[in-house]
């Protein structure tokens, strides 16, 4: 419904969503959040591409390695690397 809406109405609409695969279907640009802070943002298909965010949010690992849930990844060290 919010694509059809943006799409034949021209409307923009603010989404918030945990589910970032979700969030990344409709959406042009995203916004990635960590205890209240932008840590990285852009064009959705950027998003898409960077290496962290789909191994922290999409669970997807480098090219012919295993799925890595949310216990998988260091956390801090991704953090630390967008932060600073």
């Amino acid at each position: 419904i919010i694509a059809r809406i943006n799409r034949e109405q021209g409307v923009s609409m603010l989404l918030v969503e945990q589910n970032a695969a979700v969030a990344f279907a409709v959406s042009t640009y995203g916004y990635i959040m960590e205890s209240g802070r932008i840590v990285t943002d852009g064009p959705t298909a950027q998003l898409l591409r960077d290496q962290d965010v789909r191994e922290f949010y999409l669970g997807v690992g480098a090219a012919n390695a295993e799925t890595k849930g949310f216990r998988g990844i260091k956390h801090y060290k991704r953090r630390k690397r967008w932060l600073s």
